[in-house]
């Protein structure tokens, strides 16, 4: 074939192909996406112009400045619902919630955590606003920004665009996160603007999901889902634009946890698979965001994860609780689990500030945490040091001053009693990585059978999962806790703990806890820092769960205050820092929230229905005989 006509037939082609990928259903989608994108990048680009030619000393200079991050924000959230699921980690660089964090995600458990900047509008806006702002720091934050865009125009990144499955994954974070991050002020400096930028961003999403069904038509959202969405965002539309008025629980419950059920319906209908450690720990199979199995972070199970006979798993849950009950696992025989995690009261200890040491004189330093919920902990214990249950039960019965014991001579008393050593054979031949006896049979069996009492429901959870009605205190009190008193941006649904969505990883915070009540000093417990030193992790601790929390005092690491209603004006005072004491690195705003008396007896309210209907067990009647006759003298429960 003569040049001429190979070159004209190699540009037809090339014509052609690009005709093609322009009208090929596949590119309307990354179209979508690659023109909101863009959209952001200019006014990123907008922003960093203003902030080089204005001084910043200039109180006009900086409002402007401030009403061009505003726009950049409404640029972010029109993109919002692909870069939180794409890059969490490099999302932070462009909207991070502080200045800098410490990894703790579930990779923890692998390596160490490590040091991360952040950057971004959240931290540029509240730069701007502090004392002695510097340009080249602000500007700093901005092109720390824009350079992670990069990665969310990478083929590695954007590949992830071309099939059905990233959707309805990046759907779901996008739901979680209406629920539990979006209505709070979480991420948004200016409460003012939580709710025009909701509103935006639902309309934003609604031209996601057009792009999406008609590149991807063999698998759309469905006509119910979207005609449930539009209603969703009538609602926000004609909702209070003051985020303190808005109805959070009615959006929630009506709308946004019946589009998580639908959209979950979906991933399973549509076999959607995932290779982002963003979906590690959550449950297709859930259909309420208030389901206990939305996700899991620990196995109680421990080494008996093969098992999934119900009946071999019961049996090895009646051993665990002998276990539980027995102060064998002590070096003295008379200290046991349930000597400080007391099954009658919520498995902590609700009569003293702090629980006895082994030396049955001196007190641990720290309060006793109930044993409710620790299932959805990444890290455990209120520093973080642990990773597992197993390992915790572990560091306990070793643990000189808690029950004083050593492996070997557990191990010895176990198997000097017949009902133990008979079980524990039996069990074995589930265990083929381990074929002699360990501790780790041992701790698996306690938490196989600790680990089911955090199966319960609450109210609360019941008004979602089963229509149960709940008192207008209730939702008054609900509707407060994501708004006004600020509880929502640490302790998040549906764990109400330091856990957000996609739930792997444990948030710590330092809110400035004090010795004592009158506020004459700071806790000197340095928290997170024994784990991890650095200037930020000083005396922050491991957000805890709220669940059950009328039945668990006393509170805080230093079982400092006995009432929640001391806990509640702690927080509206503004914490440590907010009562007067030197906390530089306190994460709690130190400025008072300004609850009245109703508001807080309907955030009391709210807090109460959280109580889950939990059915504990009677103790074991007696404990297993042993050979050795002076291990018979012990008692259930121990002596102290």
């Amino acid at each position: 074939m003569p040049m001429k006509k190979t070159v004209l037939l190699f540009i037809l082609l090339a014509f052609i192909s690009v005709f093609a990928f322009r009208n090929n259903p596949v590119s309307t989608y990354r179209s979508v996406y690659n023109q909101k994108l863009d959209a952001f990048s200019a006014q990123q680009q907008k922003l960093l112009n203003e902030i080089n030619r204005h001084d910043l000393s200039d109180s006009a200079a900086r409002r402007l400045i401030t009403a061009e991050i505003a726009a950049s924000r409404r640029k972010l959230k029109a993109i919002d619902f692909w870069l939180r699921y794409l890059d969490p980690t490099i999302y932070r660089s462009i909207n991070g919630p502080l200045p800098v964090e410490w990894e703790t995600e579930v990779f923890e458990k692998y390596e160490q955590p490590h040091k991360r900047e952040g950057a971004g509008l959240i931290n540029a806006e509240n730069y701007l606003h502090s004392e002695d702002v510097k340009k080249d720091s602000l500007l700093s934050l901005i092109r720390l920004a824009i350079k992670a865009e990069d990665t969310f125009r990478a083929d590695s990144t954007t590949v992830n665009l071309n099939s059905h499955n990233s959707f309805f994954l990046c759907n779901r974070l996008f739901l979680l996160n209406l629920a539990a991050v979006y209505t709070t002020g979480f991420e948004c400096p200016d409460t003012d603007r939580v709710i025009p930028e909701l509103q935006n961003m639902l309309q934003d999403v609604t031209e996601i999901y057009t792009a999406y069904n008609e590149t991807f038509t063999a698998f759309p959202l469905t006509e119910n889902y979207l005609s449930l969405y539009s209603k969703a965002i009538s609602f926000v539309q004609n909702q209070p634009k003051d985020f303190t008025s808005f109805d959070h629980f009615t959006l929630i419950k009506d709308y946004i946890n019946p589009l998580f059920a639908l959209n979950q319906q979906l991933i399973v209908q549509y076999q959607v698979y995932t290779k982002s450690y963003v979906d590690f720990t959550l449950n297709n199979s859930t259909s309420s965001i208030f389901d206990k199995s939305l996700f899991f972070a620990q196995s109680t199970k421990g080494i008996y994860r093969r098992i999934n006979d119900s009946q071999v798993l019961a049996e090895i849950d009646s051993i665990g609780k002998l276990l539980f009950y027995d102060p064998v696992l002590s070096g003295n025989n008379q200290r046991s689990c349930v000597s400080c995690h007391k099954s009658t009261a919520f498995f902590t200890d609700t009569a003293v500030s702090t629980s006895l040491q082994f030396n049955g004189k001196d007190a641990l330093t720290r309060n006793t945490p109930t044993l409710l919920n620790t299932i959805y902990n990444h890290l455990l214990h209120l520093d973080g040091k642990i990773l597992t249950l197993q390992e915790q039960a572990h560091t306990v019965i070793t643990n000189p001053i808690e029950l004083g014991s050593k492996e070997d001579e557990v191990l010895k008393k176990i198997m000097s009693c017949n009902t133990y050593k008979k079980a524990f054979k039996k069990y074995l031949k589930y265990t083929p990585e381990e074929p002699e006896l360990t501790f780790e049979h041992i701790a698996s069996a306690i938490t196989l059978y600790y680990g089911k009492f955090s199966r319960y429901y609450s109210p609360f959870d019941e008004a979602f999962n089963s229509g149960h009605q709940l008192s207008s205190d209730v939702i008054s009190g609900f509707n407060l806790y994501m708004s006004k008193a600020q509880c929502a941006t640490c302790h998040f649904l549906p764990t109400f703990s330091g856990i957000k969505p996609p739930y792997v990883e444990n948030e710590f915070e330092v809110i400035g806890i004090p010795a004592d009540v009158n506020y004459k000093a700071l806790s000197t417990d340095k928290g997170r820092y024994e784990k991890n030193p650095a200037p930020e992790t000083m005396h922050a601790f491991r957000t805890s769960t709220l669940r059950n929390a009328a039945n668990t005092k006393p509170y805080m690491h230093n079982g400092i205050f006995n009432t929640l209603e001391e806990v509640i004006d702690f927080y509206d005072g503004g914490g440590g820092a907010g009562h007067k004491l030197i906390v530089p690195n306190q994460t709690l705003a130190a400025d008072s929230l300004q609850l009245t008396a109703t508001e807080k007896k309907q955030l009391l309210a709210f807090l109460k229905s959280l109580n889950e209907t939990v059915i504990f067990e009677n103790p074991p009647a007696t404990l297993p005989v042993s050979s050795n006759k002076e291990l018979n003298k012990r008692k259930v429960g121990g002596e102290y």
